[in-house]
């Protein structure tokens, strides 16, 4: 490949679309905690409370008609940022999903639900995804979601991954 096109070595990768790989020679370890603080700055939540949980357990998601809306761009930049952030943070990801869904109707208390997803971001900042190199790994993973109490769906969900 060096023949036919113009290459050089630069040096380890350390920084990639908006991704910190530290790489040891033992394992590798990817994180997002950079572009994280840059999103708490951005919306103004880098003063804000912390919480060590993404979202309440007593909080049901659902279209609050009764609510005023909030702007479009704004909702919706957030959760353009959060998605992007859901590939090193899989902590995230079905809250994030779930909240996508109000694109279109978002009041106040789905921009609050956002917000406290930015928060638990804030608490843990600093996580990511660690591999191990020359270890056979098999990912293995299981979800047992109970939508029905769900209150726009009512629709269950059952999978396993191998």
């Amino acid at each position: 490949m060096r023949q036919e096109l113009e290459m050089s070595m630069v040096g380890e990768l350390n920084y990639f679309l908006e991704v910190q790989i530290k790489q040891g020679s033992e394992s590798t370890f990817i994180s997002q905690s950079k572009y994280a603080k840059e999103l708490l700055k951005r919306f103004g939540l880098e003063g804000a409370k912390s919480y060590s949980t993404p979202i309440s357990t007593s909080i049901k998601l659902d279209k609050d008609e009764c609510d005023e809306k909030v702007s479009e761009k704004f909702y919706r930049g957030m959760i353009g940022r959060l998605l992007y952030l859901t590939a090193g943070r899989p902590d995230i990801i079905l809250l994030v999903g779930t909240c996508t869904r109000f694109q279109s109707n978002r009041k106040i208390s789905h921009l609050t639900d956002v917000k406290r997803i930015f928060r638990y971001l804030k608490c843990t900042i600093e996580l990511g995804l660690w591999y191990l190199k020359n270890i056979k790994f098999q990912l293995i993973g299981y979800s047992d979601t109970d939508f029905v109490g769900c209150l726009t769906e009512r629709k269950i969900f059952v999978a396993k991954l191998i």
